[in-house]
């Protein structure tokens, strides 16, 4: 059994398992966010799982659901952070919608193992309770790292001079995998109608992966795109301060991390009205929102002829409240009572938002 112990003592030990696989993810994201969110409270993250009081998982790869069971057996507390849903699952690769029933069986008796599962949204949250998953369900966002991700107009300049963009260039960004969940098809087609703006999209995978529609369209794509492949944080940084508008064309998301990274960049926001975005993100004050590509063309020809310093600081203030250190905060109270109360409350009251 778990040694006794109180939220003040608790070590964790985040599975990093298959990170390889994900690093290119949100999920291989929330990876270092969680690191950063117990160091930012001064929680012990512990480099032996052994020696751990509660292991997070994150993946459903094999191995993880392998390490977790391995864990319960030596009586450690195990979280296991619900970012994958069979709703996002879809329209992601080759074969993913025959297959997304399995996989939500899959998911389920993955996140079955845990004491308790953390979902970034409420709508996330909600999915998995339909999932019916007989475990304490908390929503807590991933976060995002507020003194990394910040307005910098020298930043800004590094990234146009990159890509050899002239100050008056109107330059509209994506951050994704090149999937049609992603909304690849639609960037390229409102793309197509603004030929005078650089649209540049953030995000590679295996082409072999990738059914023949989005090969093709890419292979077709407009001069006015750039596909600038995978990056690394700061020149993703340097691409939010320096374009005029950030798009999220995504159909399906449990949170985004992505989008809270614009936010904290001030970038004016163009996202798809979708229902994970329903409660936090408000239309027209936060961000813009659009429901098909017409949509999201007029919202772009309004954020390049309007002034938008209100909503800058709307986008900020919000980022704030889910800074890793906020976050940290609330996640370690999720442990104390996790402990405490030995995962004995009803998920439907064990919500947490930052």
């Amino acid at each position: 059994m778990v040694k006794k112990t109180t939220s003040n003592e608790i070590k964790v030990f985040i599975y990093k398992g298959g990170s390889s696989v994900v690093k290119k993810s949100g999920i291989g994201m929330a990876i270092n966010h969680q690191g950063s969110m117990l160091e930012k409270n001064d929680i012990v993250q512990s480099l032996d799982w052994k020696d751990a009081d509660i292991i997070h998982f994150n993946t459903v790869l094999p191995d993880s659901f392998l390490m977790a069971v391995l864990a319960k057996l030596k009586g450690k507390y195990v979280i296991y952070f619900g970012h994958s849903t069979k709703e996002d699952f879809k329209n992601s690769f080759i074969g993913s919608n025959i297959v997304a029933g399995l996989f939500k069986k899959w998911i389920c008796i993955c996140y079955g193992i845990g004491d308790i599962i953390i979902t970034p949204t409420p709508y996330s949250k909600k999915l998995l309770e339909g999932y019916k998953i007989k475990r304490p369900i908390y929503a807590l966002t991933n976060g995002v790292d507020t003194d990394y991700f910040y307005k910098d107009h020298e930043a800004g300049r590094r990234f146009r001079q990159k890509y050899h963009l002239s100050d008056d260039q109107k330059v509209v960004i994506s951050v994704g995998l090149l999937i049609k969940r992603k909304g690849i098809l639609d960037f390229i087609e409102v793309a197509k109608t603004m030929p005078d703006v650089c649209f540049v999209w953030f995000g590679d995978n295996d082409m072999k992966i990738l059914p023949e529609d989005i090969k093709e369209a890419i292979k077709n794509s407009p001069k006015n795109i750039i596909y600038a492949g995978y990056v690394d944080q700061s020149e993703l940084r340097d691409a939010y301060c320096g374009a005029d508008a950030f798009t999220f064309f995504s159909y399906e998301e449990t949170e985004g991390i992505v989008v809270l990274e614009a936010l904290a960049c001030e970038i004016p926001v163009v996202l798809r009205d979708i229902p994970v975005y329903a409660d936090w993100l408000k239309d027209g004050i936060d961000v813009h929102k659009a429901s098909d590509n017409e949509g999201f063309k007029e919202k772009l020809g309004f954020i390049f002829t309007n002034d938008h310093s209100e909503m800058k600081k709307a986008e900020r203030t919000l980022a704030e409240r889910y800074s890793l250190y906020q976050t940290g905060k609330t996640l370690k109270e999720i442990y104390g009572s996790l402990i405490k109360a030995k995962v004995k409350v009803k998920s439907e009251d064990r919500s947490f938002e930052s």
